[in-house]
């Protein structure tokens, strides 16, 4: 059998990630194409506060919904309304921290409840690929 050094086990990770500055890289472009996906489709994004929206809006997103504490029955209430008119696709992002999860499960599970579409493709990105955890730090990320 082949004895693996850290060596060859090194060059296998450099030739199967493409090299070892391009993994970072590769995710940057992917965000992006998740961000102009929700920008051709007008997604609907819901996040925590002020920054997290401003941070958004640098990035082109424009259909953001602040919680700026808000009794959640009264968000869920007023996105459902505004759902049925046009039934797009809602992304929830709130922050990737311990907050933002219950925040999230919580949005995610009474909008779902009230038959509203929930998009997680780019929560799920960000969580598994990047060491992002707050929204608001999403400019700087991609621009670094």
């Amino acid at each position: 059998t082949k004895r693996l050094t850290k060596r060859t086990v090194g060059q296998k990770m450099v030739k199967h990630y493409g090299g070892l500055g391009n993994s970072n890289n590769s995710h940057k472009a992917e965000l992006q194409q998740l961000l102009e996906r929700c920008k051709e489709q007008d997604s609907m994004i819901i996040v925590e506060g002020k920054e997290d929206k401003n941070a958004l809006n640098r990035l082109g997103l424009a259909n953001i919904r602040v919680l700026n504490k808000k009794p959640l029955f009264k968000i869920v209430e007023d996105i459902v309304m505004d759902y049925s008119k046009d039934g797009q696709k809602i992304l929830i992002l709130t922050d990737l921290d311990k907050k933002g999860k219950e925040l999230y499960a919580k949005l995610n599970h009474h909008l779902q409840q009230h038959g509203v579409k929930v998009d997680n493709a780019l929560r799920h990105f960000l969580f598994k690929n990047t060491q992002l955890r707050q929204i608001e730090g999403m400019w700087r990320y991609i621009n670094r």
